[in-house]
């Protein structure tokens, strides 16, 4: 694995636009109806993190990327269930998903505004609340002042727990950064983290006897899917 990550690190130093520009789709993509419960955006987020300290990222960039990805794909989730009102949670794609649906439109009515700031960290409905609020009637208003500082959270939350752990690993453990051994250890961390929860994931779906899709055609409330 360390054979396979190596280029890949020398491959962003050299081309970091094309990182900045994964971390950004995949931010968006996160944040897309239905797409979003698909796509590991997290997990993309809080590996490309650990290139931070080495220097072949930038934190800004990686910062604005995110945020930018992020709030683009709220806001465009938010403004077609907006314009289209309740008509939109029971079209294609949405109407496939009765159940993750469901539990949006339940979480949206237990917690009103903040659930819009609650769900970016609560996937899979992280991909499902933006839309189900504009379908809802919410504010633009209301939406974007809370959705900002949601963005803003979950950005740091996701890049800045790769950049210090690296950092601490290089500075109190002494290794250093031009062996890649931090970002090594992290990013092989967060993929292995990745698994497990949909190891995890999938052995609740088994043990409950039904498959996600089997949950959905019959409307059960599925437990939250991995980052």
């Amino acid at each position: 694995m360390t054979s396979f990550l190596d280029p890949v690190i020398a491959f962003v130093s050299a081309h970091p636009w094309l990182a900045y520009l994964t971390l950004f789709l995949a931010a968006l993509l996160e944040a897309i109806p239905v797409v979003g419960a698909l796509v590991p955006g997290s997990t993309i987020i809080l590996a490309l993190s650990a290139l931070v300290p080495g220097g072949e990222l930038k934190l800004w960039g990686v910062l604005a990327a995110a945020i930018v990805g992020a709030a683009l794909g709220d806001g465009s989730a938010f403004w077609a269930g907006h314009r289209s009102q309740r008509e939109i949670l029971s079209a294609w794609p949405m109407s496939k998903y009765p159940a993750v649906m469901a539990q949006s439109e339940t979480f949206f009515q237990r917690w009103g505004t903040l659930a819009v700031l609650f769900a970016r960290f609560v996937p899979p409905i992280r991909a499902f609340v933006p839309v189900t609020a504009g379908a809802l009637g919410m504010s633009p208003a209301r939406f974007y002042s809370v959705n900002i500082a949601a963005v803003l959270a979950w950005a740091l939350a996701h890049i800045l727990p790769g950049v210090f752990a690296v950092s601490a690993l290089h500075h109190y453990a002494g290794l250093p950064h031009h062996e890649h051994v931090g970002k090594h250890l992290w990013i092989l961390g967060v993929f292995a983290a990745a698994i497990i929860a949909l190891g995890v994931w999938t052995l609740r779906r088994r043990r409950n006897g039904k498959t996600p899709s089997d949950q959905a055609r019959t409307g059960l409330r599925p437990g939250a899917g991995p980052t």
